[in-house]
């Protein structure tokens, strides 16, 4: 299955956002592997030695990440980035989720880099799939959580009929990645002041890592802009 992405031209946040895409195709999902704790083993001590929880806020990548809400009209404070929400877990000493081999190397990546990582089942993804702003009462339904309604301005990726993700936060249980999944789209969400070439390298460190750990084959990192920016 062939997959692009587009972005809103018309929508508010146009010309500040981007995202690296790929698809990493074949994969054989599973949980409690050796390998994959591991891998996030070693990520959450290289956050350690990387990071520290007093500074966290002031990383140039989080910085951006939380102008870019205060922009759009939401306080990071309470609703966190998902990469920050990541690396505040682990540098207060806790370990991070362990869920299947697919969505471990994803949060691991993520980590690291502190760029907000989604993983979705392509095969469960209808149309083509665009980055927008959300309508007002449209339906979310978030992984653990019942459905939302969302307001005006709220920014979605979604397909011809449904919303995956609520950038950059939260990823919808319809197309999460199950068992049963064998091919998986990753998208590295970028925004003004975090450098592309950052937000490519974490997409293409999250393929390899699904196929180290998942097996499958990755495809070419691609960059979704919008064409006409604001």
């Amino acid at each position: 299955m062939h997959v692009s992405i587009v972005i809103d031209p018309s929508a508010l946040f146009a010309g500040r956002v981007f995202l690296a895409y790929t698809c990493v195709k074949g994969v054989s999902v599973a949980r409690g592997l050796r390998d994959a704790d591991e891998f996030l083993r070693r990520a959450e001590e290289q956050a350690r030695e990387m990071y520290s929880l007093d500074k966290l806020k002031d990383h140039p990548t989080v910085r951006a990440l939380r102008d870019f809400y205060w922009r759009i009209g939401i306080d990071p404070t309470k609703q966190r980035p998902a990469s920050e929400a990541l690396a505040r877990r682990v540098l207060r000493g806790r370990s991070l989720p362990r869920i299947n081999n697919v969505v471990d190397a994803g949060n691991a990546v993520s980590l690291i880099t502190l760029v907000p990582i989604g993983i979705y089942d392509l095969d469960r993804i209808r149309g083509e799939l665009v980055l927008r702003e959300a309508r007002e009462g449209e339906a979310f339904r978030p992984i653990g959580g019942a459905v939302e309604r969302l307001r005006e301005r709220q920014i979605v990726l979604a397909d011809s009929e449904k919303i995956l993700h609520v950038f950059p936060y939260r990823d919808s249980v319809d197309t999460m990645v199950r068992k049963e999944t064998e091919n998986v789209l990753v998208v590295a969400c970028g925004v003004e002041g975090i450098d592309e070439e950052l937000v490519i390298k974490a997409a293409r460190m999250t393929g390899d890592a699904i196929s180290r750990l998942a097996g499958g084959t990755m495809s070419e990192v691609r960059v979704a802009k919008p064409s006409q920016p604001r």
